[in-house]
């Protein structure tokens, strides 16, 4: 477990408890479509399963899901956003997250669709998989 006084891994500079934290533990909900994708990268980060499920979109969630163990993030750079505020109802958010794997590095680059659902940001899909 990651001590709420820890970094967030999402690179804010704030500590887990006061940024992406309070998202992965239900006790808030995210209020941008940044601050959900944000939330992602740290549950990625620290294989929070139960809330990359939760915030993903209902037509487009898995069944469930299967981290990689062995894969290590490392960084995220936000490249980019459109809508996603807390005006709107749909947003995009271009991202690299750098990591690990196997002893060799590695970048995911995606441009991620946001909507709300029931006014909870979640996550739709890269751009191209947008609910209709």
């Amino acid at each position: 477990m990651t001590p709420p006084d820890a970094p967030c891994p999402c690179g804010w500079g704030e500590p887990l408890g006061g940024c992406c934290g309070r998202y992965l533990s239900g006790g808030a909900d995210a209020p941008t479509a940044e601050a959900l994708m944000r939330s992602r990268y740290t549950a990625f980060a620290l294989g929070d399963v139960a809330h990359l499920l939760r915030s993903w979109h209902p037509a487009t969630r898995p069944a469930d899901l299967d981290l990689d163990p062995d894969v290590r993030w490392k960084r995220l750079v936000v490249l980019g956003t459109d809508g996603g505020s807390p005006f709107d109802d749909t947003g995009t958010v271009e991202f690299e997250a750098h990591y690990r794997h196997a002893g060799r590095r590695g970048v995911q680059h995606e441009l991620s669709a946001f909507t709300r659902v029931e006014g909870r940001w979640v996550y739709e899909g890269p751009v191209g998989n947008r609910v209709a």
